[in-house]
């Protein structure tokens, strides 16, 4: 389910349109023949994201917060499909802005519940395998009900979106709403904000400027990273999908955030140190999805090598103008 495959819908809503996966949704559904309404407040979108979006026909961008009371009326639709993506999701924004994320997983999921009842529409989630915390159980699989710290600093994101989880469920289960949930784990790829937080963006702009890249801890720590085209392939099979339970998208190359670090260095050619700085608090030790139900249910599974993707990524990124490096106060990057 790639390029422009047709899909049944004729319109969607895609909240949090203008930030980096939600952009690239947008863009595979226009290339898929479906009208698309991109609703962002650009508190961590970038309007830039979409403007070549915006110049064809069956796009609309509308600046709003999903969160706030009048979004369902400024929204009329009608829609086939809502994509509720709207969530600041890198370490950066989410500590940063934690009421707002907070008020995203619970108001404006209430929000685009609202919106997909009012049409009849297939509402999906995107949730996040941060439901899972510091897992205790590996790989994770969509039964494990996580390891979470419910009052740490990365609670704002992570009980943002169990709740909104819950809302979901329970929404589908007493309104007999057509919703889904997709878990995402870590996503990289063009359109990736720069020093924001995530170790992918900020280990290849240290790279490039010849910075030293900075691992957090001992970088031991895990990850398991997926292109965004097959992250966005799942996404899409996931909503075309009757599945009502949640479902793991995500790659199968965990790596340590050394070793990812390392292989960034020598893409980039550059000469750049490793660098070890301070571990943050509930820093995951391991993560990769187990996505037997993605293969199984979807036929779902990356097809983008790992080298091949960071060097679409690096090429993103050595094509625009350096940009600043966060304030001393911002978080140390972050997976």
């Amino acid at each position: 389910m790639t390029g422009a495959t047709p899909f049944s819908w004729r319109r969607a809503l895609v909240t949090g349109g203008a930030g980096f996966l939600g952009s690239h949704l947008c863009e595979r559904l226009l290339d898929s023949g479906v009208e698309v309404d991109c609703a962002d407040n650009l508190a961590c979108g970038r309007r830039e994201n979409v403007a070549t979006l915006e110049e064809r026909p069956g796009f609309r961008f509308a600046r709003l917060d999903v969160s706030a009371p009048d979004c369902v009326e400024l929204l009329p639709g009608p829609y086939d499909l809502v994509l509720h993506f709207a969530c600041p999701a890198s370490p950066a924004d989410y500590l940063r802005l934690p009421l707002e994320t907070l008020d995203v997983g619970s108001l404006g999921t209430r929000n685009a519940l609202a919106i997909a009842e009012r049409d009849g529409a297939r509402l999906l989630l995107a949730s996040t395998s941060e439901v899972y915390g510091d897992p205790l159980v590996h790989p994770q699989h969509e039964g494990y009900w996580g390891n979470v710290n419910p009052v740490g600093p990365r609670s704002v994101y992570d009980e943002s979106k169990r709740f909104a989880e819950a809302l979901v469920t329970a929404h589908a289960g007493t309104r007999r709403s057509d919703a889904g949930i997709v878990r995402l784990f870590n996503t990289y790829g063009p359109r990736m904000r720069a020093h924001d937080g995530r170790a992918v963006p900020t280990f290849i702009c240290q790279a490039l400027a010849g910075e030293p890249v900075t691992v957090t801890g001992d970088g031991s720590q895990t990850r398991s990273l997926c292109y965004v085209d097959d992250t966005v392939d799942g996404v899409l099979r996931v909503a075309a999908s009757r599945a009502v339970r949640p479902v793991n998208i995500g790659g199968s190359d965990e790596i340590t955030v050394a070793d990812l670090a390392r292989r960034v260095v020598a893409l980039t050619g550059s000469r750049s140190p490793i660098a070890f700085v301070g571990r943050p608090v509930d820093d995951p030790a391991r993560r990769r999805p187990d996505t037997t139900l993605a293969r199984e249910l979807l036929g779902w599974s990356p097809q983008i090598p790992w080298e091949e993707g960071l060097k679409q990524t690096i090429a993103y990124f050595a094509a625009r103008p350096p940009q600043p490096p966060p304030r001393e106060e911002d978080p140390a990057p972050r997976p």
